[in-house]
């Protein structure tokens, strides 16, 4: 049986992201962009980072080989034929998401996933209410960051966004869903959150930015490489995220209240926390993830 085929519409990074991880994983890629200058640069990169990827002990498979699972397509018609999936990777801009996406309502069949890389569009501004259409937002990039949220509108098609999630696994990415559309979606919202706090410690000559991002790099970052902010909550406090969240709860309340914030940890969203932390990790098993978080960041301090 031969390997799916996908189409990525735009060779820019992102669309060469999704065409070197499809590769990666045994898809047979069709790249396309209306500036030729754009695929070539493209394929040059993609064979660079292919490259880097076989060096690192990050790829098992002859670069090459790899690489030449993806073909070039100057015609967009020709290259969503038949596939599996469209990958589109256009410009941020509504106008220019809204015309391929119309154009690729005529051109592909009812089976075929249509996916913008938007990273804070939903799929209502520009998906003309096709129910082939999603959001599947990467990390970027996504052949080093597999994480990839799937965003479907009021009328995505449930099967649809089903292939969607199996398709990305397939490709060795993490899908997660993004229930309801909002802008950002996950990914944007937390890292924003982030980034609008270090301006504000910035502004008020609490930190510098060297400093600013040698706390992310040395203490948030490498916890948050092996655990998310639920699960850092429900392990830094003995009795779980419901113990945090009534220790602390309150100091972050407080610091919420100095920039505006006003969004508080109500008993009801604790217990939600609380319910689905628990379901994950029950109380008795606290002391095991505990000792397993601190050896996944002992493996990470290995030079």
């Amino acid at each position: 049986m031969s390997p799916p085929a996908v189409a990525v519409a735009g060779a820019g990074s992102i669309g060469a992201g999704f065409a070197l991880t499809f590769a990666r994983g045994g898809f047979r890629v069709r790249l396309w962009d209306p500036d030729t200058a754009a695929v070539d640069r493209a394929l040059e990169v993609i064979a660079d980072r292919l490259g880097s990827l076989h060096r690192h002990g990050l790829l098992d498979a002859d670069p090459g080989d790899v690489a030449g699972r993806i073909d070039s397509y100057a015609d967009l018609g020709g290259a969503v034929a038949g596939c599996s999936l469209v990958q589109e990777c256009t410009p941020e801009r509504a106008e220019v998401k809204q015309s391929v996406f119309a154009e690729l309502a005529g051109l592909t069949g009812p089976g075929t996933v249509l996916a913008s890389s938007s990273s804070a569009m939903v799929p209502s501004d520009y998906g003309g209410g096709d129910p082939r259409v999603l959001g599947a937002h990467p990390g970027n990039p996504p052949y080093l960051l597999p994480v990839i949220e799937l965003v479907p509108s009021p009328n995505t098609d449930r099967a649809v966004l089903d292939r969607a999630r199996d398709l990305y696994a397939k490709a060795g990415l993490r899908p997660v869903l993004v229930r309801r559309e909002v802008e950002g979606f996950v990914f944007n919202r937390l890292q924003g959150a982030l980034l609008r706090e270090a301006y504000c410690l910035l502004r008020d000559g609490v930190a510098d930015v060297a400093d600013i991002d040698e706390v992310v790099r040395s203490g948030l970052g490498l916890r948050w490489s092996v655990i998310g902010p639920f699960e850092t909550a429900d392990l830094n406090t003995r009795g779980g995220i419901a113990a945090h969240a009534r220790l602390l709860g309150p100091a972050y309340a407080r610091m919420g209240a100095d920039r505006g914030q006003h969004d508080p940890w109500t008993p009801e969203l604790v217990q939600l926390a609380e319910r689905q932390r628990r379901a994950l990790l029950p109380l008795e098993q606290w002391e095991d993830r505990v000792r397993w978080r601190d050896e996944q960041l002992m493996r990470r301090h290995h030079k």
